[in-house]
């Protein structure tokens, strides 16, 4: 049977309705959405360029869901009201039915769309952050309330897409697996429930990111618009935030345009130079980006720093460095972390509750992949499982109000709860990794920190109780005078208990560590 055919209404030129049960295509020659009328083609508006991204997927591609073949014929583009895009695949399936393709940060979800009564759902001003929703007898979380744009789009979609039109929706996770998504850009909430799933899940598990239809911009070379300096922008496409290394400017970055937004007062100096290239776990990462974070906490405030991490394929990851200790961080699924706030259980081990705080964003340097700034602050949990550590941040920007076809209907508070994974790296893995030598080392133990051994602590204690029996021997031997025995009583006091503090937190964190099952 033909495929539907017919013209433009903007430039007249041929367009291909390849499923039956499309609402709207995008015209390849003019970007504009061409909707199906009742008896003639709309007009909707035209569409800004596709963000290319490191996407693997792509228009066309087959693929295999549960049994069930399916074909991507489309394509729309969100951009995050902090930043940064998101796409969401259409996958025509047999039948007329249609999945929801989301593709977010190197994470796949597949979602089909739910029907509920009206009143099943609840509003959008009546949901934040960590609220508990049931959706088909399961219990969901709620990760995220946000607020995107629809930005580019490509082929055919089953429902109407206005171009930066405003796109309120809910992000839920449930165990198992499983995500679903409200949707409020048309007023009446629509749901879309599935699961988290990856490319082997869908049978595409050999497509590499080389494969996509549209290749990602390669580094650039930009000048600074304030001191002229030249900028190594290593993900173009995805920047928000620039910070000039040679003028400390904060520069909004737009697909490699940069524009002035302020001079930051530089605080610090990042131990591994932005540029670097390192392998860990496997992985060749580039460090693009360095953030100064704090807490305060009793009145005084701790400081540590961050390093933003990339790599095409596998995405963002971060390197932390606090109180010259090293963690390698990464994203976790809500959905496979169970949370009593004091306790949280993930991969069958137990983490306990180490600290609450504001954590605040002190200063920055290099690019970054969200719209970055001086004094952002979210609530930070950590919870602690040597050599791991969990951690839960959670942001809120206050009420949005919320717009359709230029008119207010409704308002929204934006909030996100975001989960991580630290693992502790020792001094030489990041060495090896980084190149960097004369790494700083402290007296503090790490909260995730692995202690050595039992063998090994007593090995130490050995040696400085023959250290000192060392020096007092030859204090006797010397005949010193009261005055040199009281220097020496002193030096005694002020390295004992420090070192005497460090070995029982060491042997309380060995036996944490043991009980956990992380014991090697």
């Amino acid at each position: 049977m033909p495929r539907p055919k017919a013209n433009c209404p903007a430039c007249a030129a041929p367009v291909v309705f390849q499923c039956r049960t499309s609402m709207v295509t995008v015209c390849s020659t003019c970007k504009s959405v061409v909707a199906r009328g009742d008896k003639k083609l709309e007009d909707h508006g035209r569409v800004a360029d596709i963000v290319a991204t490191d996407s693997p997927l792509a228009l066309g591609i087959k693929g295999r869901f549960r049994s069930k073949p399916f074909l991507i014929i489309g394509r729309t583009q969100f951009q995050h009201a902090a930043g940064g895009v998101w796409d969401e695949w259409y996958c025509a399936f047999p039948n007329g039915k249609w999945g929801w393709l989301a593709e977010a940060q190197g994470q796949f979800y597949m979602t089909f769309e739910e029907s509920f009564s009206e009143d099943a759902l609840p509003s959008l001003d009546s949901l934040q952050g960590g609220q508990q929703l049931v959706l088909n007898d399961a219990n969901y979380t709620i990760a995220e309330v946000g607020l995107a744009r629809i930005g580019g789009a490509e082929g055919e979609m089953p429902v109407a897409v206005v171009p930066n039109a405003e796109h309120p929706f809910v992000d839920l996770y449930a165990d198992n697996e499983r995500f679903a998504t409200l949707d409020y850009s048309t007023g009446k909430p629509q749901c879309y429930v599935g699961w988290i799933v990856t490319l082997d899940d869908l049978g595409l598990k050999d497509v590499k990111p080389d494969q996509r239809e549209g290749k990602s911009i390669s580094a650039l070379k930009v000048g600074c618009p304030n001191c002229g300096g030249m900028l190594d922008l290593r993900m173009p496409d995805e920047t928000q935030r620039v910070v000039c290394s040679f003028c400390s400017s904060m520069l909004d970055c737009n697909k490699g345009n940069l524009q002035f937004l302020s001079t930051l007062k530089p605080k610090t100096k990042p131990i591994i130079q932005l540029g670097t290239q390192g392998k860990l776990f496997g992985i060749q990462f580039t460090v693009i980006g360095f953030v100064q974070r704090s807490v305060t906490i009793g009145g005084t405030k701790y400081f540590w720093t961050e390093y933003l991490l990339y790599e095409p394929t596998t995405g963002f990851r971060w390197l932390v460095h606090s109180d010259s200790h090293w963690s390698y961080v990464e994203p976790v699924s809500p959905s496979k972390v169970k949370d009593d706030h004091s306790i949280a259980r993930y991969d069958g081990k137990t983490f306990k509750v180490f600290q609450e705080a504001i954590a605040r964003v002190e200063y920055v340097l290099g690019e970054f992949y969200w719209k970055v700034e001086i004094g952002e602050s979210v609530l930070c949990r950590d919870l602690i499982c040597p050599p791991y550590m969990l951690s839960f941040e959670r942001t809120t920007s206050g009420a949005r109000a919320v717009s359709k076809q230029g008119q207010k209907v409704g308002s929204i508070t934006l909030g996100e709860t975001s989960i991580s994974l630290g693992t502790y790296l020792p001094h030489a893995d990041v060495t090896a990794a980084f190149g960097v030598t004369n790494l700083p080392r402290g007296w503090i133990v790490a909260p995730n920190q692995p202690v050595p051994v039992p063998s090994e602590i007593f090995v130490k204690w050995a040696m400085f109780l023959i250290a000192l029996v060392v020096i007092y021997g030859f204090a006797l031997g010397c005949n010193m005078q009261p005055d040199d025995w009281l220097l020496i009583w002193a030096m005694t006091l002020v390295s004992v208990p420090p070192l005497f503090g460090a070995v029982v937190n060491a042997s309380f964190n060995q036996r944490r560590w043991a009980e956990s099952d992380f014991a090697p």
